[in-house]
């Protein structure tokens, strides 16, 4: 059986997509950071050619396909110097979670605006103490009534301000065992209670961050998002997605960096030949681009189990997936900014704030040592040290 890594359609939506990129590019995206905006123009049109619910069901306004495509929008326009970090969270994770688990008139209500980007949905898991260990999540959610009350806090959730609702995880009382269980919630963002604080960051990129609390936020039983005894399923059914989405962000990242270091190594004459020609400079750039190359086979080989409907094989290939992007990232990124010289540090080349963006792949939504944990454990079989 013959395998074909992308499809014709697949390839012809890379170069749609990269074209739609190159059109804004990173010139763009830095004056909508430097003026603290968003990206909106770019949102509304990659929204209107069907980029941003690409993988969303079709008959709620998506294109029918599935992560494998979403993963392809993301990674070109990342090529492109101008990615969007909401496609992580709105249409990847909780399009995803909804469109798998969610009631019909969830599906209805959040699906088709989802796809055509008239709605963005942020996802808050990461509390301060917990980071992102589900099992010591202390959000708790308790029922009133027919109502569900939530508190609790969530830190470093991407783009509060500008989402319509908030899926927050929270924990709840299992009826049955008194233990807690997660459970997945739609919080509208004008909701009583909840509330946001901005975290000021180092990283400048056009997404916010926001610390968020929940005091008694009371919501209806229909904010409850599947089944309330299969949260840990619904919650990794969105976080493989995340996974796969930022490696991504990482391939897209490091492609661009390495294209600009590449135009540079041709062009720029210190001596007699341009400085691409002497290998301390050629072999690492080679270098850079075969990991790259490597951690994309990995990212797909991770899209495909997860639209095949392989959780289980999904869950491994995506946290690989995610390491090894991100470890490709940061390294095109050093190279590329070295290969500049003091150009990689001036704002005409734009390279040196790369420096900080593309360690975010390493640590988040999980950190590089807990990939390496799971790996360790679920793969190789070795014991746990915690």
């Amino acid at each position: 059986m013959t395998t074909v890594l992308e499809t014709d359609e697949h390839k012809a939506l890379r170069a749609a997509v990269a074209a739609l990129g190159t059109r804004y590019g990173r010139e763009y995206l830095t004056k909508v950071i430097a003026a603290g905006a968003h990206p909106d123009e770019l949102w509304s049109e990659a929204a209107k050619l069907g980029y941003l619910g690409v993988n969303l069901p079709e008959e709620y306004g998506g294109g029918g396909g599935g992560i494998a495509e979403l993963s392809i929008v993301l990674e070109e326009l990342g090529a492109a110097g101008c990615p969007l970090l909401m496609m992580v969270v709105s249409p990847a994770i909780c399009g995803t979670v909804i469109a798998r688990f969610g009631t019909a008139d969830q599906k209805q209500d959040w699906l088709p605006a989802l796809a055509d980007g008239t709605r963005t949905m942020a996802f808050g898991i990461t509390e301060p103490d917990a980071g992102s260990n589900s099992h010591r999540i202390t959000t708790t959610a308790r029922r009133d009534g027919t109502d569900w009350i939530l508190t609790g806090r969530k830190v470093f959730i991407s783009g509060v301000d500008i989402a319509d609702a908030t899926l927050i995880v929270g924990r709840a009382e299992d009826a049955r065992t008194g233990k807690l269980k997660p459970c997945l919630f739609i919080v509208p963002r004008d909701a009583p209670g909840f509330e946001r604080r901005q975290i000021d960051m180092e990283l400048h990129g056009a997404e916010k961050q926001f610390e968020l609390t929940l005091d008694d936020v009371r919501l209806p039983a229909d904010a409850l998002v599947g089944d309330e005894d299969a949260g840990l399923l619904q919650l990794f059914a969105g976080l493989n997605p995340e996974r796969i989405m930022t490696a991504a962000f990482a391939i897209g990242m490091g492609r661009y960096a390495l294209s600009r270091a590449i135009t540079y190594a041709r062009e720029r004459t210190v001596w007699r030949d341009p400085i691409g020609a002497h290998q301390a400079i050629a072999h690492p750039l080679a270098q850079a681009h075969i990991e790259l190359e490597l951690a994309r086979l990995m990212m797909q080989k991770a899209a495909f189990l997860y639209d095949s409907g392989d959780d289980a094989g999904a869950g491994e290939a995506a946290n690989m997936a995610k390491y090894a992007a991100a470890e490709a990232c940061v390294k095109a990124v050093d190279q590329s900014v070295h290969t500049l010289g003091g150009n990689g540090l001036t704002g005409e080349f734009g390279l040196a704030s790369l420096i900080t963006a593309s360690r975010v792949a390493r640590i988040a939504p999980v950190s590089r040592e807990m990939i390496l944990n799971y790996v360790s454990h679920q793969t190789l079989g070795l014991p746990k040290s915690y």
